[in-house]
């Protein structure tokens, strides 16, 4: 386990286990990445790869948690030090960053998420901290797109106008997302920055290479589409499902949906009415869908709205072709327009249907070379290499070369 550190109402934290990470010197600039938890969503993986390309780079990372809890607490890196807030509400954290900056003087505060992002501004404020807060949006925040369903997510974008004097820096996954944030926080474009997600890793290969079985892989001339993703409402799968029927109307053809969300038993009710219970496999939450995805005939998105699309870099780079919709905000940019796949208009049954009639001509438009080498520029070292170049000129007096 790592160096774990709770920081209560206490006004000194108490060590539960290890010190201070000490694989840097003690001049390495620090950076301190703040999250809600450690549950298992794409934001928490995408933070831990960024975490550890930091030290990989000879930063002094913590890891700041509201609550160190969730299933990625196994895969942080031996050695990294935790800071666990023991909050019950993002409220209380912020009288709890304000200690911990006052203490600790980081040099950057990597803030995550929306309401995090806007606990963090407000301990800088009240704690008069020089350390630079930057924060990064992963998802829209436009009330029109119905992510958040909690009436609180309104005042976000009020939030980040009123605060923005305290934002160092913000960083948006995508252009689209970097758009918005500066129309809604009212922030310059010099102020704003797009670094995409870290996606494939040197590990990517051979993940993507583990065996997965199932019958209908074994199936020749009959085309097996994978979905994936949180079984949510913008993620849409009520189109998808509507689709893959007028799909099967036409020709055979069968649907894996990898995930899990509450939606679930409301989705496996729509394809029986439809007629797909012998064509549709719920298969739940999947550790890795790189197997799966690797070994289906085409990979379907049909979100309504994307902060950025991990899953189509994921696709792409398993070799597999791609059909998405062309929603706000990261499906078009990562595909480059319909360069490296398939995109339809979101929310329309009929247009996912034809995308998926494409089915037969996918691997001659968009080979497996092709789709690799495109998925190779979301690269964690690219990633973190953009991350690292906006801190070094947020704090020039640090060296941010490698230790």
């Amino acid at each position: 386990m790592s160096g774990l550190v709770a920081l209560s109402g206490s006004r000194s934290p108490a060590t539960v286990t290890g010190v201070r990470q000490a694989v840097t010197g003690p001049l390495a600039p620090s950076v301190v990445i703040y999250l809600h938890d450690l549950a298992g969503g794409g934001v928490e993986r995408q933070s831990l790869i960024i975490a550890n390309e930091f030290r990989r780079s000879g930063l002094d990372v913590t890891l700041l948690l509201h609550r160190a809890t969730g299933p990625l607490l196994d895969s942080v890196p031996a050695g990294m030090r935790i800071v666990d807030l023991q909050s019950t509400r993002t409220l209380q954290d912020i009288p709890r960053l304000m200690r911990f900056l006052r203490r600790e003087k980081p040099d950057i505060l990597l803030a995550n998420l929306d309401l995090n992002n806007i606990a963090a501004l407000v301990a800088k404020g009240l704690s008069l901290s020089r350390t630079k807060v930057v924060i990064c949006q992963h998802n829209p925040i436009s009330p029109g797109f119905g992510i958040n369903e909690s009436r609180i997510y309104r005042f976000v974008g009020p939030a980040y106008r009123l605060l923005s004097p305290l934002i160092s820096h913000a960083i948006a996954v995508s252009a689209g997302v970097a758009e918005e944030l500066m129309q809604l926080s009212r922030l310059c474009a010099e102020r704003v920055a797009t670094i995409n997600n870290p996606v494939v890793g040197e590990d990517f290969q051979h993940r993507c290479n583990q065996v997965v079985e199932h019958p209908w892989f074994d199936q020749p001339g009959v085309p097996v589409f994978v979905t994936a993703g949180r079984l949510v409402a913008h993620k849409d799968h009520d189109t998808l499902l509507r689709a893959f029927a007028l799909y099967r109307k036409r020709r055979d053809g069968r649907l894996m949906v990898l995930g899990s969300g509450p939606l679930r038993e409301r989705l496996e009710e729509l394809a029986r009415e439809l007629g797909l219970s012998d064509a549709v496999h719920f298969l739940g939450y999947q550790p890795d869908i790189l197997p799966y995805v690797r070994r289906a005939d085409a990979f379907v998105l049909s979100s309504v709205c994307e902060g950025f699309g991990n899953v189509l870099v994921e696709a792409m780079g398993c070799g597999t072709p791609v059909i998405s919709t062309r929603c706000a905000h990261g499906p078009a940019e990562i595909l480059a327009g319909g360069t490296y796949g398939v995109l339809v208009e979101p929310g329309s049954a009929e247009s996912l249907a034809a995308g998926l009639d494409q089915i037969g001509s996918l691997k001659q438009r968009f080979p497996p070379e092709m789709l690799r080498k495109r998925a190779a520029e979301f690269s964690y070292a690219a990633c973190s290499a953009r991350y690292i170049k906006l801190f070094s000129r947020l704090v020039p007096h640090r060296s941010w070369a490698a230790q």
